[in-house]
């Protein structure tokens, strides 16, 4: 399950929160007021007050509020949205690109800002000039303007940097649009009716976009057509298939299909197809059944008047489709197939065709493979793996990184030789390389000598570059060792790497790491500061934000056992953000911030609403209890079959752990987090009630027995309750025995001894942690008198990220947190 905040960059726009709370985006506070519900709030107050002193002079008319405040919340709404917006207006660097020019290179880097009035993302694209001098420095030459890019769903350059694909996926009956730029136009438009193809896949994972290499064709990743439904007239079932929309008839459901769960409404079915960049003519890619979701294609290098192949990724799907937003856990392989333009050669080769069109299995001795990469000799295919999490049914763990040597010449073999790269870390030593945590891969990864591949990767509480020899195996970290701060690739240029570097506390920044060789030693790097109109914010933002400071602490375990691994007996990490001016014996109020999974990782990068929160004289105490990722995978694989006691435990160690040293007031102490950290919340209000004055929870877990009949991943529940026997466990046929064991690892099982108020977060259309497991609890606490305040996002899913709901959600978390710890 998902973590519970996101990293972000930017800029600032001028502040309009003033007038966004106070008419239509956010009708549900107001919507007693249906009369007036789109004028701005203070006409209405001032026409209401008018009315009254007409119709009963002389009396006092009692002030309404909006659903859910009182004039003290008012007062907080009207000073914390000023400030939010400032956080909320700050851009995201999604992505960046380079390309070779006289005098230097190109970049464009593409950012997403939210427009909450619209409640959607603004897309940018930002072009510079980069400059190299001597002594290796370096200068970017940036646009006076970005430029939006409105209703675009992906951009890939091709390998030549000549040409730009703009895809802009359809809406309502639309077709899907592509187009081709060159420097100064759109050279090329092709529209893809539904009846080819719905949406093309931009989502992170079954997401690929491969130009060939001489840009004459693009594979790409695509929705297959809906099947077609059944008619029905007044006369009952009509046989003839009709396109037009005729009067006296209509359209059945026909059968139910699974889609991919949270997160992927609408997606069923992803497939493969290539466009003939000249013709515009779209070919599915034959011989892969139904069987088989597919996605992240690429093209296969191939000899001169030879066949070409796509690689990509197969996920099988012959069964029911899990929820895969996050879930890393599911079989997946590589496989190759012939392109749909190499018919002529396969009617030449004298083969039988119907044969040659399947594709073929290229990993068929590992449980996981994805991002296929080949190498810049085309001599070699790289991927990774999460074997380790399809094997154990962690959600997600420790990756590997693979090799198959390729054959230019002839037909793939399915029983190539796979390579270990670099393998699993169990257990790292002390400030040694902790393992692969890797979440994407450019997709052309390689400096000049064709073998070293640059990666962001997760090491203990923060992102670093790493390269990887994929002959050697050889891993370095290439980011600063001494650093704090998170770093994260954003593109190469040429043997140089663009990078964006944050902190708790840091905007996120710019920075330009240049490779220096030396004789008999290890590659070095030199990072240059590049000074960007993307790391501006504004001076309220920056004067806050330089009256913090962080640092990452070390958690000594408590209660080892001998039953604990290594890995599980060493210390976890926990990243504590405060007030650089703190007075004397005084400690700001403390929020324990707590991310999802379990198996993922609260980073030491920029996020903006927990700066926001932090701005508003907060400390935080951001927690990796074990379990997370970045540590190995001996302290991954030690929380399933313990959530609920080891994790929990982890958090109040480190609670009492900055209470010791003086750094927070004990009577002061707020708890947040999402999905699994709300589950976390829930359970240390329950299990530690005298310990917190408030708590915050976005889609918790907690009712886990619940939650099996309902979440796209019920087998998340094996895994976590059942540990190493979750994977044999598993039943869509729940038992009553095991209803026992998911309700006796649930936050619901201490409800009766839960005393704190708490605020919670929920989306109506989250199938990850459905609703209904929060309503559940929130409504038992109301029962009890505990006082509660639930925020619900009808068309929400489980990350809560839309625009308005995002800033909606923190707005009530600062002004809830105010109330009761303040």
């Amino acid at each position: 399950m998902t973590s519970i905040l996101s990293p972000s960059i930017g800029v600032r726009t001028h502040s309009f929160v003033s007038v966004l709370l106070h008419s239509h985006p956010f009708r549900p506070f107001f919507k007693q007021h249906k009369p007036h519900s789109c004028r701005p709030f203070w006409l209405y107050k001032r026409s209401f007050s008018v009315f009254s002193k007409m119709t009963n002079v002389g009396a006092s008319s009692p002030k309404e509020f909006p659903l859910g405040l009182d004039a003290s919340f008012e007062e907080e709404y009207t000073a914390q949205s000023s400030l939010l917006q400032d956080f909320t207006s700050i851009p995201t660097i999604d992505k960046a690109w380079t390309f070779t020019s006289d005098g230097g290179s190109q970049g464009m880097f593409s950012m997403t800002q939210p427009n909450l009035l619209a409640n959607k993302k603004r897309r940018y694209i930002l072009p510079c000039h980069i400059s190299k001098g001597s002594a290796n420095a370096v200068s970017f030459q940036w646009a006076a303007f970005p430029i939006e890019m409105s209703n675009v769903s992906m951009m890939v350059p091709s390998p030549s940097g000549s040409k730009l694909l703009v895809v802009r996926n359809p809406e309502n009956d639309s077709p899907t649009k592509f187009e081709i730029w060159g420097s100064s136009l759109v050279e090329k438009e092709f529209c893809v009716p539904a009846s080819v193809h719905d949406s093309v896949y931009a989502d992170g994972w079954f997401e690929g976009i491969s130009w060939n290499s001489d840009e004459t064709l693009i594979a790409y990743v695509a929705e297959e057509p809906a099947p077609s439904k059944p008619t029905f007239t007044t006369f009952g079932y009509k046989k003839e298939k009709s396109t037009d929309k005729e009067c006296g008839s209509w359209k059945g459901q026909g059968e139910w299909e699974e889609e991919w769960g949270e997160a992927y409404a609408g997606k069923r079915q992803p497939a493969l197809f290539v466009i003939d960049v000249n013709s515009g003519e779209v070919r599915p890619v034959e011989g892969i059944g139904k069987s088989l979701s597919v996605g992240q294609v690429v093209w296969a290098p191939s000899g001169e008047g030879l066949p070409q192949y796509l690689v990509f990724v197969g996920w099988p799907s012959d069964t029911r489709k899990l929820g895969i937003k996050y879930c890393y856990n599911r079989p997946c392989a590589l496989y190759a197939v012939r392109t749909p333009f190499s018919k002529k050669e396969v009617d030449q080769s004298g083969t039988n065709a119907a044969n040659d069109v399947a594709p073929i299995k290229l990993t068929q001795s590992i449980s996981s493979a994805f991002f296929p990469r080949f190498s810049p000799d085309g001599k070699s295919l790289i991927f990774l793996s999460a074997r380790s999490s399809v094997d154990s049914w962690a959600h997600s763990a420790t990756d590997s990184l693979h090799r198959i040597d390729w054959s230019f010449s002839g037909k793939p073999t399915p029983d190539a030789t796979i390579v270990d790269v670099v393998p699993i870390v169990m257990c790292p030593e002390d400030g040694c390389f902790p393992g692969l945590y890797c979440f994407s891969v450019l997709s052309r990864p390689w400096l000049s000598d064709g073998c070293t591949m640059i990666l962001s990767s997760i090491w203990g509480s923060t992102q670093v570059i790493i390269s990887v020899n994929v002959l050697s195996g050889n891993v370095s970290r290439i980011s600063p060792g001494d650093s704090s701060f998170s770093w994260n690739l954003l593109a190469l240029d040429g043997d140089n790497i663009i990078a964006v570097c944050s902190s708790p506390v840091d905007v996120p920044a710019i920075k330009y790491g240049s490779l220096v060789r030396k004789e008999s030693a290890e590659a070095s790097w030199s990072w240059f500061d590049v000074s960007s109109p993307i790391s501006r914010c504004s001076e309220k933002v920056t004067s806050l934000l330089s009256s913090r400071q962080f640092s990452i602490m070390k958690i000594p375990v408590r209660d080892i056992s001998e039953n604990l691994t290594k890995g599980a007996s060493k210390p976890y990490e926990a990243i504590f953000v405060s007030s650089k001016r703190q007075s004397h014996n005084v400690c700001d109020p403390l929020i324990v911030v707590l991310h999802g999974g379990p198996h993922s990782t609260s980073l030491s990068s920029f996020s903006k609403s927990l700066a926001f929160l932090s701005s508003l004289g907060y400390s935080l105490l951001i927690v990796n209890y074990r379990g997370s990722l970045g540590f190995g995978e001996e302290a991954v694989q030690s929380l399933p079959g313990k959530i609920g006691s080891q994790d929990v435990n982890d958090v109040l160690a480190a609670i009492d752990h900055v209470i010791e040293k003086g750094l927070a007031d004990p009577s002061k102490i707020a708890v947040l987090g999402g999905s699994h950290g709300g589950f976390l919340t829930t359970h240390l209000i329950g299990q530690a009630p005298d310990k917190f004055a408030a708590a915050v929870a976005r889609n918790p877990v907690c009712n886990l027995a619940l939650m099996v009949g309902t979440s796209d991943i019920p087998d998340w529940c094996y895994a976590e309750t059942f540990g190493d026997k979750g994977k044999s466990s598993f039943t869509e046929a729940t038992s009553a025995e095991h209803l026992d064991a998911f309700y006796r690892k649930s936050p619901i099982l201490h409800i009766s001894k839960v005393r704190t108020p708490t605020l919670f977060l929920l989306g109506a259309k989250d199938l990850r942690v459905p609703m209904f497991t929060g309503l559940q609890y929130a409504r038992a606490l109301k029962e009890k008198g505990v006082e509660v305040k639930v925020v619900m996002f009808p068309e929400d899913n489980h990350a809560l990220d839309r625009p308005q709901s995002d800033f909606e959600s923190f707005l009530n978390i600062g002004v809830w947190l105010k109330k009761f710890c303040k």
